[in-house]
């Protein structure tokens, strides 16, 4: 178990980082990628730089400035994050990573359209968290809707505890590879069934299926996923936050992009100094 586990390795992560490394903690960041900086043709409203860089070239240099002041980064995806009682536990696709303190830096959640009804059964029948839920359904038949490797990774949670698993792609193509015991539906979804509670879907044919329950997994967990999962609040859809970026479960901090501030790398780099510095205080406060 390292000292500070941060899930993302863009401007919020490396920043967070280098304070934890300078402050000689041990640091490992887990990410996918660097989001939407790597789209960044040209970056030249950025103190500091001599020559204008590329968005993936800045974040090569932040990578090598962590490393160097030795960081831990791994490419991995992660699909849970739940606190067990020692520490932050974050699970990938290619391994479990533990942290005493836990900084999410995944940037900006993908824009999910929502099926209509979707918000209403939240809590009702709708979830998003495989890991924390499987037990209510046990025996029962549910859907998982998305269609890559994070909804292969619910479905798989699902699988030993429930009858069935049906995936809902919404007419996506798949990404990752299913096993045999999950029926594959490719239709586009025009909705949901139920009053108030969570009874199925309908689809643009005019049919319906009925389901327990349903599994948000679409695209690539990010930071609303994840906090979620660990069991941080939230208001009016966003990350209920501290002045020190922590979330409401103690020594779980968000940073950069994923806290819906103004999205500049100048921003994520000063929330990932806070959310850096906080994570540090936080360690000293709690030592045994």
């Amino acid at each position: 178990m390292v000292d500070i586990l941060i899930l993302g390795h863009g401007p919020a992560g490396v920043s967070a980082a280098l304070y934890g490394l300078r402050a000689g903690l041990e640091v490992q960041l887990v990410g996918k990628d660097v989001g939407a900086l790597a789209k960044a043709h040209k970056i030249e409203n950025y103190f500091g730089l001599e020559k204008p860089l590329t968005g993936a070239e800045l974040a090569e240099v932040g990578k090598k400035q962590a490393i160097a002041l030795g960081a831990q980064i791994v490419d991995d995806e992660v699909t849970d994050l739940m606190f067990d009682g020692f520490g932050f536990v974050a699970t990938g696709l290619n391994g479990t990573y533990r942290g005493k303190v836990c900084v999410m830096a995944t940037g900006a959640a993908r824009k999910k359209t929502p099926l209509p009804g979707m918000a209403e059964m939240e809590g009702h029948g709708v979830s998003y968290c495989a890991v924390c839920d499987a037990f209510f359904y046990r025996k029962k038949n549910v859907a998982v809707l998305g269609s890559g490797e994070y909804a292969l990774h619910e479905a798989t949670e699902l699988l030993s505890v429930v009858n069935s698993v049906t995936l809902l792609t919404n007419g996506a193509e798949l990404t990752a590879a299913f096993p045999e015991s999950v029926k594959i539906e490719t239709r586009k979804i025009t909705g949901l069934k139920g009053a108030g509670q969570f009874e199925g879907v309908k689809f643009d044919d005019g049919l319906d299926a009925n389901f327990d329950g349903m599994f948000v997994a679409m695209g690539s967990a990010n930071a609303t996923d994840l906090a979620l999962k660990a069991g941080a609040a939230f208001d009016d859809g966003k990350l209920v936050l501290d002045k020190d970026f922590q979330t409401t479960v103690p020594g779980l901090f968000a940073a950069g992009d994923c806290t819906g501030g103004t999205l500049q790398v100048a921003v994520a780099v000063g929330e990932g100094a806070i959310a850096g510095l906080a994570a540090i205080k936080y360690l000293r406060e709690h030592r045994e």
